[in-house]
């Protein structure tokens, strides 16, 4: 059985903390708010008082907690590699535990484990759109038109499907003798927010002659449960998923977000029990399509005259990863881009999961430092591999009043690849 780690089982790493403050620099809610209780330091020290016993889970302790992005940030720049998100998703379990699930995440956990809600939810919302949203111009998303429970006016959110992904495509798509097989995993986004990045992902591989398996029994990789401290629904989510992926051998899972990467890498992989045997094969698509030689195919397109200028930034979940080099090499070889870096790309756009919900000021903050990189880079477009993250950054850029659109990569994969 998959099983999450405890918050007992942090001990070692929460005495490695050494209070030094390094994280001050790297956390992004400390950023926005200069409070010590919001920085990694000050979140490991409540998590090792509440092992000791010295304190209780009371509401400051447990604000200071749900204070986290969950983002990694702090732990890459720690000198003793502290992994704190790990640590506050573990004392988040643990509050859970003790006080039970708040509202909003007991709502996460009932429509996590449910594809059949979930699907039901998300086809309500696209038929009922016209009524909830306003449509922004230049495809730059929905505004809701007026507050809905736990999201405020004038938040702008993707378009919703009323067909999702994995209902449009059949399950096996086969493609070229001896050349990889590989299990799609969707996620949640692509599933039900940005179909079109489905697309763009099997013209790609279609491009490669690659097999491609997608299992309509996968369910959300549950990183969203972690972050609302939900054990059981991220238990049951990882062996739903072990089950859908491993039916037929593959050689590689592949993901087109950096979330549904990091829960299947890091918290499948932390997990006791089978679930980690998927961290090992999955792959992110543009390490996948550059490992299969993509980068010297892209090289013989004909460039165009009048490139479109964009910028990448870097999801936290790949980032900390150490995936940053992929995405900008499949950036800077498609013929119709202008690649341009951007200050801070690799800083945190401020969604963060749940983060967003429970703290949208803070959020809003967070991206509003993010809107202004991308306005000073010069960028018609900013891409990135994370549907989560353009949700974030066009809701940022539209509060900025921006023009700039937020796109997946593979969206101008897409439209550079030759159809087949």
């Amino acid at each position: 059985m998959a099983k999450l780690k405890d918050l007992e089982d942090y001990r070692d790493e929460i005495e490695q903390c050494v209070k030094c403050g390094a994280c001050r620099a790297h956390c992004p809610v400390f950023g926005a708010e200069r409070r010590e209780g919001r920085v990694a330091r000050g979140k490991v020290a409540l998590s090792q008082a509440v092992l000791e016993g010295e304190i209780d889970f009371e509401a400051k302790v447990m604000e200071d907690l749900s204070q986290c992005l969950l983002c990694g940030s702090c732990c890459a720049g720690c000198p003793n590699k502290v992994p704190t998100d790990e640590i506050v998703a573990a004392a988040r379990r643990r509050i859970a535990k003790e006080k039970g699930l708040s509202t909003f995440g007991k709502g996460v956990a009932a429509i996590l484990g449910r594809p059949r809600l979930m699907n039901s939810l998300a086809k309500t919302g696209g038929k009922l759109s016209a009524l909830i949203f306003k449509k922004l111009p230049d495809n730059s998303g929905l505004r809701l038109r007026f507050p809905l429970p736990y999201l405020e006016a004038g938040r702008t959110l993707p378009y919703f499907t009323d067909q999702p992904f994995r209902e449009r495509c059949p399950e096996r798509i086969e493609g070229e003798p001896g050349k990889p097989t590989v299990a799609f995993f969707t996620g949640c986004g692509i599933n039900y927010m940005y179909p079109a990045v489905g697309e763009a992902f099997l013209k790609a591989l279609k491009f490669l002659g690659v097999t491609v398996i997608i299992p309509k029994d996968q369910a959300c990789c549950g990183l969203p449960a972690v972050s609302a401290g939900a054990t059981a629904t991220v238990e049951a989510l990882a062996e739903q998923n072990l089950t859908a992926l491993t039916r037929e051998p593959v050689d590689y899972i592949l993901t087109a977000c950096a979330s549904c990467n990091a829960g299947l890498v890091k918290v499948y992989g932390d997990m006791k029990g089978d679930c980690a045997e998927l961290g090992i094969k999955t792959r992110d698509i543009f390490v996948f399509l550059l490992e299969q030689g993509l980068a010297e195919n892209l090289a013989e397109l004909p460039s165009v005259t009048n490139p479109v200028r964009v910028t990448y930034h870097d999801p936290c979940h790949l980032r900390t990863q150490g995936i940053t080099k992929e995405p900008r090499d499949i950036l800077k070889s498609l013929p119709q881009v202008e690649y341009v870096e951007m200050e801070n790309a690799g800083t945190c756009c401020g969604l963060g999961g749940t983060y967003s919900v429970y703290h949208y000021d803070n959020s809003k903050k967070i991206g509003a430092k993010k809107a202004g990189h991308i306005s000073a880079s010069g960028a018609e477009l900013v891409a990135t591999d994370c549907p989560g993250c353009i949700m974030q950054l066009q809701d940022s850029i539209n509060h900025a009043g921006g023009k700039q659109r937020a796109v997946h990569i593979l969206e101008l994969l897409s439209e550079a690849l030759p159809e087949i």
